[in-house]
């Protein structure tokens, strides 16, 4: 079995999410709260799909910088916790903004950026 990968990607009005098992297989594609409402919601929805698909959990967040003054409080609860077995949570930088593309049959939006980081780092 191979690990889950899920970025994670906050803005200023929605966090979004995307989680891959392998390199074509989307299992979670959403758009959340910019922020949010319990300091260990992010911890618990990577435990919740670890648990889930009954792998562990490599996630990164993409933020604009790794010492918190991101757009979001995310970061700032992100990184004071391990992950243990369940999952792991680095922190890579965000890719520039480009023009977005209309939004996706699914209503959810464009998760190139979330995809193209993933994969580049499960290619590594």
């Amino acid at each position: 079995m191979t690990d889950i990968w899920m970025g994670i990607s906050p803005g200023p009005l929605t966090t979004r999410v995307l989680a891959m098992a392998g390199a074509r297989e989307t299992i979670v594609k959403a758009n959340l709260r910019a922020d949010p409402a319990h300091p260990r919601a992010l911890a618990t929805l990577l435990e919740a799909v670890a648990l889930w698909q009954g792998q562990k959990v490599r996630a990164a967040l993409c933020a604009k910088d790794r010492d918190g003054a991101s757009d979001s409080t995310l970061y700032r609860a992100a990184f004071g916790d391990e992950g243990g077995l369940l999952y792991s949570l680095d922190w890579l930088p965000a890719l520039p903004p480009r023009r977005r593309r209309h939004r996706d049959l699914a209503g959810v939006g464009d998760f190139n950026d979330l995809r193209q980081l993933l994969l580049f780092e499960v290619a590594r």
